[in-house]
Protein backbone atom coordinates (compact mmCIF):
# COMPACT_ATOMS: atom_id res chain seq x y z
CA UNK A 1 0.00 0.00 0.00
CA UNK A 2 1.15 2.92 -0.45
CA UNK A 3 0.50 5.89 2.07
CA UNK A 4 0.78 9.98 2.13
CA UNK A 5 1.77 11.79 5.67
CA UNK A 6 1.80 15.04 5.72
CA UNK A 7 1.61 17.89 8.74
CA UNK A 8 1.95 21.41 9.60
CA UNK A 9 5.22 22.99 11.92
CA UNK A 10 2.63 22.13 15.10
CA UNK A 11 2.63 18.62 14.02
CA UNK A 12 6.36 17.94 12.62
CA UNK A 13 7.79 15.86 14.83
CA UNK A 14 4.74 14.09 15.70
CA UNK A 15 5.04 12.97 11.93
CA UNK A 16 8.85 12.40 12.16
CA UNK A 17 8.29 9.70 15.28
CA UNK A 18 4.99 8.10 13.01
CA UNK A 19 6.90 7.68 10.31
CA UNK A 20 9.37 5.78 12.05
CA UNK A 21 7.27 3.66 13.50
CA UNK A 22 5.42 2.83 10.00
CA UNK A 23 8.28 2.28 8.24
CA UNK A 24 10.33 -0.49 11.15
CA UNK A 25 6.19 -1.69 11.65
CA UNK A 26 5.43 -2.60 7.81
CA UNK A 27 6.06 -2.72 4.31
CA UNK A 28 4.24 0.00 3.18
CA UNK A 29 5.32 3.13 1.03
CA UNK A 30 5.18 5.84 2.67
CA UNK A 31 5.57 9.07 1.06
CA UNK A 32 6.17 12.44 2.92
CA UNK A 33 4.24 15.38 1.21
CA UNK A 34 5.91 17.82 4.23
CA UNK A 35 5.91 20.02 5.80
CA UNK A 36 10.21 19.42 6.72
CA UNK A 37 10.64 21.71 9.75
CA UNK A 38 9.49 23.37 12.21
CA UNK A 39 9.14 26.48 9.97
CA UNK A 40 5.39 27.37 9.71
CA UNK A 41 3.40 25.95 7.62
CA UNK A 42 -0.59 26.10 6.93
CA UNK A 43 -2.57 22.89 7.70
CA UNK A 44 -4.50 23.26 4.47
CA UNK A 45 -1.71 23.38 1.98
CA UNK A 46 -0.08 19.99 3.18
CA UNK A 47 -3.80 18.51 3.64
CA UNK A 48 -4.88 19.77 -0.02
CA UNK A 49 -1.58 17.85 -1.41
CA UNK A 50 -2.53 14.55 0.12
CA UNK A 51 -6.15 14.60 -0.99
CA UNK A 52 -5.34 15.23 -4.76
CA UNK A 53 -2.56 12.36 -4.58
CA UNK A 54 -5.61 10.21 -3.16
CA UNK A 55 -8.03 11.56 -5.89
CA UNK A 56 -5.20 11.45 -8.44
CA UNK A 57 -4.39 7.36 -7.64
CA UNK A 58 -1.00 8.07 -6.72
CA UNK A 59 -1.57 7.20 -2.76
CA UNK A 60 -3.70 4.56 -1.33
CA UNK A 61 -4.25 5.92 2.05
CA UNK A 62 -3.28 9.36 4.27
CA UNK A 63 -2.08 10.34 7.25
CA UNK A 64 -2.41 13.95 8.53
CA UNK A 65 -1.48 15.46 11.18
CA UNK A 66 -1.69 19.32 12.54
CA UNK A 67 -1.77 20.66 16.38
CA UNK A 68 -5.44 19.15 16.85
CA UNK A 69 -5.90 16.83 14.02
CA UNK A 70 -9.15 18.87 13.25
CA UNK A 71 -7.73 21.88 10.75
CA UNK A 72 -6.46 19.10 8.23
CA UNK A 73 -9.52 16.55 8.46
CA UNK A 74 -11.85 20.13 7.61
CA UNK A 75 -9.39 20.64 4.68
CA UNK A 76 -8.94 17.11 3.45
CA UNK A 77 -12.59 16.52 3.65
CA UNK A 78 -13.00 19.61 1.53
CA UNK A 79 -11.44 18.22 -1.53
CA UNK A 80 -13.66 16.09 -3.63
CA UNK A 81 -14.49 12.16 -3.24
CA UNK A 82 -12.29 12.73 -0.22
CA UNK A 83 -13.49 11.23 3.44
CA UNK A 84 -11.09 12.09 5.91
CA UNK A 85 -11.43 10.78 9.68
CA UNK A 86 -10.10 12.34 13.32
CA UNK A 87 -8.96 9.33 15.12
CA UNK A 88 -7.12 10.24 18.37
CA UNK A 89 -7.89 6.03 19.75
CA UNK A 90 -7.29 2.61 18.23
CA UNK A 91 -10.88 1.86 17.59
CA UNK A 92 -11.85 5.23 15.98
CA UNK A 93 -8.81 4.29 13.54
CA UNK A 94 -10.12 0.97 12.57
CA UNK A 95 -13.33 2.34 12.33
CA UNK A 96 -12.27 5.00 9.91
CA UNK A 97 -11.74 2.17 7.62
CA UNK A 98 -14.32 0.04 8.45
CA UNK A 99 -17.13 2.13 8.65
CA UNK A 100 -16.76 4.64 6.67
CA UNK A 101 -13.41 3.94 3.94
CA UNK A 102 -11.97 6.99 5.07
CA UNK A 103 -8.88 7.31 2.67
CA UNK A 104 -7.30 9.28 5.44
CA UNK A 105 -6.89 9.57 8.95
CA UNK A 106 -6.17 12.67 11.24
CA UNK A 107 -4.31 13.22 14.12
CA UNK A 108 -3.66 16.26 16.86
CA UNK A 109 0.06 15.94 17.94
CA UNK A 110 -0.68 18.14 20.72
CA UNK A 111 -3.94 16.03 21.82
CA UNK A 112 -1.89 12.90 21.55
CA UNK A 113 1.37 11.04 21.70
CA UNK A 114 3.80 9.34 19.42
CA UNK A 115 3.10 5.91 20.92
CA UNK A 116 -0.49 6.35 21.17
CA UNK A 117 -0.48 7.60 17.15
CA UNK A 118 1.11 4.86 15.95
CA UNK A 119 -1.43 2.28 17.00
CA UNK A 120 -3.83 4.48 16.19
CA UNK A 121 -2.03 3.93 12.65
CA UNK A 122 -1.28 0.26 12.70
CA UNK A 123 -5.02 -0.21 13.28
CA UNK A 124 -6.54 1.75 10.55
CA UNK A 125 -3.82 0.13 8.24
CA UNK A 126 -5.10 -3.04 9.75
CA UNK A 127 -7.94 -3.33 8.03
CA UNK A 128 -9.60 -3.35 4.52
CA UNK A 129 -13.18 -2.01 4.48
CA UNK A 130 -15.75 -4.74 3.66
CA UNK A 131 -18.60 -2.25 2.35
CA UNK A 132 -20.30 -2.86 5.58
CA UNK A 133 -21.60 0.69 5.53
CA UNK A 134 -21.89 1.06 2.31
CA UNK A 135 -25.45 2.30 2.01
CA UNK A 136 -24.16 5.40 4.10
CA UNK A 137 -21.24 5.61 2.65
CA UNK A 138 -23.07 6.08 -0.63
CA UNK A 139 -25.69 8.55 0.97
CA UNK A 140 -22.30 10.62 1.43
CA UNK A 141 -21.14 10.40 -2.23
CA UNK A 142 -24.70 11.21 -3.29
CA UNK A 143 -24.64 14.25 -1.64
CA UNK A 144 -21.38 15.20 -2.58
CA UNK A 145 -21.98 14.62 -6.35
CA UNK A 146 -25.41 16.27 -5.85
CA UNK A 147 -23.77 19.68 -5.11
CA UNK A 148 -21.08 19.45 -6.89
CA UNK A 149 -24.05 19.71 -9.65
CA UNK A 150 -25.67 23.14 -8.38
CA UNK A 151 -22.37 25.06 -8.69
Amino acid sequence: MKIGIGSDHNGFEFKEEIKTSVEEMTDHELVDYGCYSCDAVDYPDVAFDVSRAISEGELDRGILICGTGIGVSIAANKYPGIRAALAHDTYAGERAQLSNNAQIITMGAQIIGAKVGTKVVEAYLNVEWAEGSKRKVDKITNKEKEFAGNK
